[in-house]
């Protein structure tokens, strides 16, 4: 696949975008990104992701995938020949894809609430997200990673959250560790890799980012 273009639009601080390059950093895949406005959208982004207008969208050979997990699933079948993320067993496979789509369908929202809103609704807030990540923690158990001995799928598509939990905290006031301390001490330790490392951004900077939009929506 030496000659393939790829082209990565995404967003500096979306988790979604996140997934897609720890994915391609773990296959060694070498690809041009380039930073989407997301307020003035541009031609190329609706042109390649005219359904739902939203990055990320991986460009392969002038062919669009959207949707993060999805991407992430297409590049592991592409380049399947490295650092493989999803399990060969059908089983295994099922269980992981389950725990992705739990990711999507908790962390998100659940984070976007605790910093979108004030009171006891964001008391609920707080009370989902963390009991979301206690049934993720559960389900890592003393593993080092979700599907076993190496980096794959559900942490692809966990571990680009753990850069915005800064933001939740100092927004919500609580402390994930003190919940789900073995959840954290996980992030940290895959923190090593450098293929997470390099695709996540300053847990700080992504703070600023959501600070200003909450004085966006006049909650600050």
């Amino acid at each position: 696949m030496a000659g393939d273009q790829v082209t990565l639009l995404d967003y500096w601080s979306s988790p979604f975008g996140m997934r897609v390059r720890i994915a391609l950093a773990e296959k060694g895949v070498k690809y041009e990104y380039s930073e989407q406005d997301l307020r003035n959208k541009s031609d190329l982004l609706l042109q390649m992701n005219p359904v739902h207008k939203k990055i990320p969208v991986l460009v392969h050979d002038g062919k669009p995938v959207c949707e993060s997990l999805i991407i992430v699933q297409y590049i592991d079948e592409v380049w399947k020949e490295k650092a493989p993320l999803l399990p060969s067993d059908p089983y295994q496979r099922a269980q992981s894809r389950f725990w992705a789509d739990f990711v999507d369908k908790k962390m998100y929202d659940f984070g976007r609430k605790i910093w979108t809103t004030k009171g006891e609704d964001q008391e609920a807030a707080k009370k989902d997200f963390i009991d979301s990540l206690k049934l993720l923690e559960g389900e890592l158990g003393d593993k080092p990673y979700f599907g076993g001995e190496t980096l794959g799928y559900v942490d692809v598509a966990l571990l680009p959250f753990y850069c915005w939990f800064y933001a939740y905290e100092t927004i919500g006031n609580f402390n994930v560790e003190a919940d789900c301390p073995k959840l954290i001490a996980y992030c940290k330790r895959c923190l090593q890799k450098e293929s997470v490392s390099k695709s996540l951004k300053d847990p700080h900077k992504v703070y600023d980012f959501v600070v200003m939009l909450r004085k966006m929506l006049g909650l600050e």
